[in-house]
């Protein structure tokens, strides 16, 4: 019987390698409507990046990028909006289809 440590781990950022992967990965996280799991999703995206670069262009320090960006934290807009600026992607509000 294989064990849960014998198995790899997942690593989104891995496979967020082009424009596309990245606004579908990020579409499809916002659709969730969960702030922790936005955060780790940028947290994906910027570690696909690199993270240095990343926190040189958001402004934000590299350990507090990392910080706001875990999937346990509840990073302020401002944190989310620098980052989206600095990984040149943009969050758009869509009106949500009552039936």
């Amino acid at each position: 019987m294989v064990k849960v440590s014998d198995l790899p781990v997942f690593d989104f950022s891995d496979y967020l390698d082009s424009e596309e992967a990245i606004s579908e990965y990020l579409t499809a996280i916002l659709e969730e409507d969960d702030p922790a799991l936005l955060a780790a999703a940028l947290g994906d995206i910027a570690k696909a990046r690199g993270m240095s670069q990343i926190a040189k262009d958001s402004g934000i320090s590299r350990e507090a990028l990392y910080k706001a960006l875990r999937s346990d934290a509840s990073p302020r807009f401002d944190t989310i909006s620098r980052v989206c600026h600095a990984l040149g992607v943009k969050l758009v509000a869509q009106p949500i289809n009552a039936h």
